[in-house]
């Protein structure tokens, strides 16, 4: 018997590093194609001289350097983000139908931006990207407060019915908003597609700290989660500080996801999709989940932005449709599977 386990760890470990350098080699070819495709193909070669300062037409440098760089940075990073937060809400929760949005941070974005809009008549993307970082972080906040709250103390099934509920009730006040007030409700509906096509690079510089500080928190409770996912009583007895983790979870949940939708706006199905992918690849193996998420995940974010961009000329669909389109049909079959009622 330890003879097969021997034999049988090196061929797991083989298998995963090959599926993890076939998921970096398709990052790596999106990146490319994200560069390329749009409304006017560039050749790849063309577009490495424009990255590189070599002899590219001016038209190929204004289109790459200053468009679609700026996005594709955008979506790698929104990607990596969305990825991550689902697979520690996934591992946090123990449920791995559970999406960033049912921690309230979605709807926290809105609401700020809401006020924004209507409030204090702030109009520019790159001014209330802030208010919907800083309502994704109240929002995530105050559930851990409420799923906390009382002598039982936090714990995941607490945690995903106080997000279901203040988000819900957040949501419904950003609708009284929108309707009460024309201006607000015309200029949240660019933000609310979840659309990487304004995204410049001050907004990108400035969210980008909070958003790798929170990837870091992910990748920094990764082994944790493993021992949570046998359970509190087996975690703990493994030396797991449950509360530590948790607060950490929370964490870049709070941060990765925050960051991305005040990038993007909110773009569903992403953290659902990527961890489950992983999950089938490379079995239930959290740091293994994580690592190969961070490879999925952007190359979904960067394909929908690229589709959108070629399905519809002139105009474009944004990201948050493709990944809806494509997310709804694999989360009906998640829920149908067995292997779907715990991690």
């Amino acid at each position: 018997m330890s003879s097969s386990l021997s034999v049988s760890a090196p061929r797991r470990l083989s298998r995963r590093l090959a599926a993890l350098t076939a998921v970096l080699v398709l990052l790596a070819g999106t990146v490319l194609a994200s560069l390329a495709v749009g409304a006017r193909a560039i050749d790849p070669a063309e577009v490495w001289r424009a990255l590189t300062g070599g002899p590219a037409s001016p038209e190929a440098i204004a289109t790459v350097v200053g468009l679609r760089l700026p996005r594709t940075v955008a979506g790698l990073l929104v990607g990596l983000c969305l990825g991550l937060a689902g697979a520690v809400i996934q591992g946090l929760t123990r449920n791995p139908l559970a999406d960033p949005g049912i921690l309230g941070v979605n709807a926290g974005a809105a609401f700020f931006v809401a006020i924004a809009v209507g409030v204090f008549h702030i109009m520019s993307p790159a001014a209330y990207v802030w208010f919907a970082f800083a309502g994704a972080l109240a929002a995530t906040g105050a559930v851990f407060l409420i799923g906390s709250w009382g002598s039982m103390g936090s714990s995941p099934a607490r945690l995903v019915l106080a997000g279901m509920a203040f988000g819900a009730v957040l949501a419904g006040v950003t609708s009284i908003i929108r309707l009460s007030n024309r201006q607000a409700f015309n200029a949240m509906v660019a933000w609310e597609i979840g659309s990487l096509s304004n995204t410049t690079w001050p907004v990108v510089a400035g969210v980008a700290p909070l958003a790798l500080v929170g990837c870091l928190a992910a990748a920094i409770v990764a082994r944790p989660l493993g021992a949570l996912a046998l359970g509190d009583d087996l975690a703990q007895a493994l030396g797991s500080r449950l509360a530590v983790t948790r607060l950490v979870g929370v964490l870049a949940i709070t941060l990765t996801a925050g960051a991305a939708t005040a990038l993007a706006g909110p773009i569903g199905f992403v953290g659902l999709m990527a961890p489950h992918v992983a999950r089938w690849l490379i079995g239930p193996d959290q740091p293994w989940i994580m690592a190969l998420t961070a490879g999925l995940a952007p190359t979904v974010v960067l394909a929908a932005d690229i589709a959108g961009r070629v399905l519809t000329p002139p105009g474009e669909l944004p990201a948050a449709t493709l990944t809806a389109f494509v997310g709804a049909p694999v989360l009906i079959g998640l829920a149908r599977r067995r292997q779907a009622r715990g991690l």
